[in-house]
């Protein structure tokens, strides 16, 4: 229903949700069955919906929102920015533009040379993978299959979990390989660093056999994101570096979920003292008040195209709006000590995931670095066999669960039978397990669950 005051047009609920399913269409949904949350405020870990029920947001919607909802100081960096000056062409030096690339140039690893701002985190894995076969003069490139870098073609080629299936078949060169996924490796190894020789030789074979002269680069996510929040082992960052110093191939971090102080560090790479080639980033830049993203680039890399043309471009790349709003978005990473606090609360979260996996049967494994985190479901500790298969899920017990999550009042998503916790790094501590004891409030309705299928 439409109710008009004032010459203002108002909507309640069902006119929203009606209005929403027959105009828009949703993303990685069929769209007959969709029943929406009309969501009306967000402020800080919270949101509300119109019936003024509150959410605490443990996902950071999209792992996006760092900073909390409705953060004055972004806010008015917008508006400022918007009324000064709204738009203006890439091509043109602007004083927001200049000033957010040496923010990032400054706390990104010292190697780094330069910036090349982008609209979000799939644009920025394009844009990566045309820089590095520009700059090698390669053609392949390497990914893993527990990755997802984007939708967009490129970056869906590039990523190599079930979203890509509909890219292909798909571009020509990209080559997968096996994250070092040791929960579910058949291999029992003796140390983390064990693991990471065994991964890192079978890498190295393979890009043996497809000819190393040929591949330009290695992408993958610092920390695996939402396949599993695959935390390397010992050694296996360094060892990819090793690796690609060997044959000339460029590493590139996908730092779009990691970065920005998700794991304690500015960057996920700074937890393991390695250098990258390039780094992209998005997400956490602005904590999605506005679109933007980047490909931070190391010297060698900035100085090549000084005399070669950087055949990259979109119309509103380096928005400077997008750029006012990461501004005031470092500062606030700064202001308010949120590095630092992701640093502790994640060892809060790390602590109380722990008990959840000893108390709950269906728990097999719980992953987490900083405020990143993952929750394995299983139907069988001792067998580790997933709740639900690979890549299927025919009885919808994952949206079951995240449905009575959201129920009560915890919302977040789910990545084949992984449930993901990661919630803005403003969290405090009493808010953290007061959340916490929503999740295993609902680990107990799966615990029955699986004594009923077994």
């Amino acid at each position: 229903m439409l109710v008009k005051e004032d010459d203002e047009i108002f909507m309640d609920e069902d006119s929203i949700r009606e209005y929403d399913k027959r105009y828009n269409l949703h993303s990685w949904s069929a769209q007959k069955n969709l029943n929406p949350l009309v969501i009306t405020k967000a402020e800080g870990i919270y949101f509300w919906d119109i019936n003024g029920k509150r959410y605490f947001d443990m996902s950071s919607q999209l792992v996006n929102v760092n900073v909390g909802h409705g953060n004055k100081e972004i806010i008015n960096a917008i508006k400022e920015q918007a009324e000064r000056l709204p738009f203006i062409g890439p091509s043109y030096a602007v004083d927001v533009r200049s000033k957010l690339a040496a923010k990032v140039i400054e706390k990104a690893p010292d190697n780094m040379g330069k910036v090349f701002f982008t609209l979000g985190g799939a644009d920025a894995n394009e844009n990566a993978i045309k820089i590095a076969r520009m700059f090698t003069g390669r053609q392949k490139i390497f990914s893993r299959y527990r990755s997802y870098h984007g939708a967009s073609f490129g970056a869906a080629n590039l990523s190599g979990e079930p979203r890509r299936y509909t890219c292909e078949p798909g571009l020509t060169g990209f080559i997968k390989f096996f994250d070092p996924y040791i929960y579910r490796e058949k291999v029992e190894f003796k140390s983390e660093e064990e693991a990471s020789r065994y991964y890192l030789n079978k890498l190295k074979e393979q890009i043996i056999y497809e000819g190393a002269d040929n591949v330009a680069a290695i992408f993958l996510e610092t920390v695996t994101g939402s396949n599993g929040v695959i935390i390397p082992p010992k050694g296996y960052l360094q060892g990819i570096r090793d690796i690609c110093d060997e044959f000339g191939i460029l590493m590139v971090c996908d730092e779009v979920m990691t970065g920005w102080g998700r794991t304690g560090e500015w960057f996920a790479c700074d937890n393991w003292n390695v250098k990258p080639d390039i780094i992209t980033f998005a997400k956490g830049i602005t904590c999605g008040y506005v679109p933007l993203g980047g490909v931070i680039v190391d010297k060698k890399i900035a100085e090549y195209f000084d005399d070669n043309v950087l055949m990259c471009g979109l119309t509103y790349n380096a928005h400077p709006i997008g750029c006012a709003a990461g501004c005031a978005t470092i500062d606030v990473y700064e202001k308010e000590g949120l590095i630092e606090n992701s640093k502790k609360m994640g060892k809060v979260l790390g602590a109380e995931l722990e008990k959840l996996k000893e108390k709950h049967a269906c728990v097999g494994d719980v992953r987490y670095i900083g405020l990143f985190s993952a929750v394995e479901l299983v139907k069988h500790k001792g067998t580790k066999e997933p709740l639900v298969p690979y890549g299927k899920d025919p009885g919808k017990i994952m949206p079951r669960i995240i449905d009575k999550l959201r129920e009560r009042g915890f919302s977040t998503y789910s990545h084949e039978n992984c449930i993901l916790v990661a919630p803005p790094l403003i969290i405090k501590e009493d808010e953290l397990k007061e959340a916490l004891s929503i999740l295993d409030e609902v680990l107990d309705f799966v615990d029955e669950y699986i004594k009923n299928i077994k």
